[in-house]
């Protein structure tokens, strides 16, 4: 009898510490969440020629309602993803994502970004697609969709 206790102490423990591993499940409340589909939608594999990126975003309607910030949010995920690469002493293709000027300078092969319009942005395509960054974590669905909207909401330096 008492082996038996001992090996219901045991698993109760193991079920304890399995649940306490296990991620948390979060929840969004309903007056956060987007009330719009998202902006983007995977690249086909066949078609390489155009990005996967539509442009209904407008000022005002990125994810939840916010205006997305050049400062505040799209440049310290370029610092963060992309400036070992396109930054400082190294910059590939000339792109250097360090600032918003030379973000808006494009690479040696022109503009990266067309203000309000993500489906013929370089930059857009590259991310979208999952092309960029090459090194490193891809960037998530969120972070893409940041760089979209911004895009969309017309590349403003704000």
């Amino acid at each position: 009898m008492k082996s038996m206790q001992v090996k219901f102490v045991v698993l109760l423990l193991l079920a304890g510490m399995l649940s306490a591993c296990a991620s948390p499940v979060t929840t969004t409340p309903a007056s956060q969440q987007p009330t719009e589909a998202p902006t983007t939608a995977p690249a086909a594999a066949t078609d390489t020629s155009a990005p996967a990126v539509e442009n209904t975003a407008t000022a005002g309607s990125a994810s939840g309602g916010a205006t997305v910030s050049f400062a505040n949010d799209v440049l310290p995920l370029l610092q963060s993803r992309c400036v070992n690469c396109h930054g400082g002493q190294k910059t590939e293709k000339g792109l250097n994502l360090n600032s918003y000027e030379s973000v808006m300078a494009g690479s040696e092969n022109g503009p990266v970004v067309t203000p309000a319009d993500a489906a013929n942005s370089p930059l857009a395509e590259m991310v979208v697609n999952g092309k960029m960054p090459k090194r490193g974590p891809k960037l998530t669905p969120d972070q893409v969709q940041l760089i979209v909207n911004w895009i969309n909401q017309s590349s403003q330096n704000n």
